[in-house]
């Protein structure tokens, strides 16, 4: 199996096919992966595949090489679309997660001041107040909701710790007041499947109590750690896609 493991702190700039021209922030360490979701389909692979002997880069570190980078691409003409908190695991989990998204909005207005941040959660963490302030303060707020359902989460995202409730999820994504973008994978195969109207119609509805700014729907790009699963065809998410905007939310499918 071929799995993605992203350097840290800085890593890119890449092309994303939602997000365009955009230079990677790995808060987590740079040889391995820790993550708080085991998702069969995540591109760095399982978790137990992923032991570190590293330590989480320090904010300093983060200030330093982002700055460094972000000169660099100021010297050369070449400006990221975005600047992106991904990595090798949830970025919201370092303890100093908000610090670092005040320093990379001082660094962004130096060096690429038309650069929106944006942070990929998996919204676990925003129950916590300073969490959920820093994310305010980023331009692309975008967490997860695979589905609205316990059962689908615990077989295919595999969150690790037993309390986990998409219930308190959706309840801490209506404090954002709107201020979020949804995210969601579609895909199929292996005994998943949250394409058809069994996983869609309630998940739309929690989108209309919810309010996102917009949705972003996707399926699968590169390769996954579980090999039986499938793409969603683009012709469902195009459905899916026109649900959503249907339902007054403004919505990007991406294969």
């Amino acid at each position: 199996m071929s799995t993605i493991i992203f350097p840290s702190p800085v890593y890119g700039p890449v092309h994303s096919r939602r997000l365009g021209l955009s230079l990677g922030i790995n808060l987590l360490p740079g040889d391995g992966k820790i993550c708080n979701f085991d998702c069969l389909y995540c591109e760095i692979g399982f978790n137990k595949d992923g032991f570190t002997r590293t330590k989480h880069p320090s904010r300093a570190a983060v200030a330093e090489a982002l700055g460094r980078q972000l000169e660099q691409m100021h010297r050369d003409g070449r400006q990221p679309d975005v600047l992106t908190f991904a990595g090798n695991g949830e970025p919201t989990s370092h303890p100093h997660f908000a610090e670092i998204i005040d320093d990379t909005i001082l660094l962004r207005d130096k060096w690429c001041p038309q650069a929106k941040i944006s942070v990929l959660s998996n919204a676990t963490f925003i129950g916590r107040k300073a969490v959920r302030e820093a994310l305010l303060r980023v331009d692309n707020n975008i967490l997860k909701l695979d589905t609205v359902s316990n059962d689908y989460i615990r077989r295919v995202d595999r969150p690790t710790q037993p309390s986990y409730d998409v219930e308190k999820i959706i309840a801490n994504m209506k404090l954002f007041k709107g201020r979020l973008i949804v995210q969601t994978m579609f895909m199929k195969g292996d005994g998943t499947d949250n394409t058809g109207d069994d996983f869609v119609n309630p998940w739309i509805e929690t989108l209309k109590e919810i309010k996102p700014q917009s949705v972003m729907i996707y399926t699968i790009d590169r390769e996954t750690p579980d090999h039986n699963l499938q793409k969603a065809t683009p012709q469902e998410l195009d459905g899916i896609r026109d649900r959503v905007t249907a339902a007054g939310i403004p919505c990007t499918a991406s294969y």
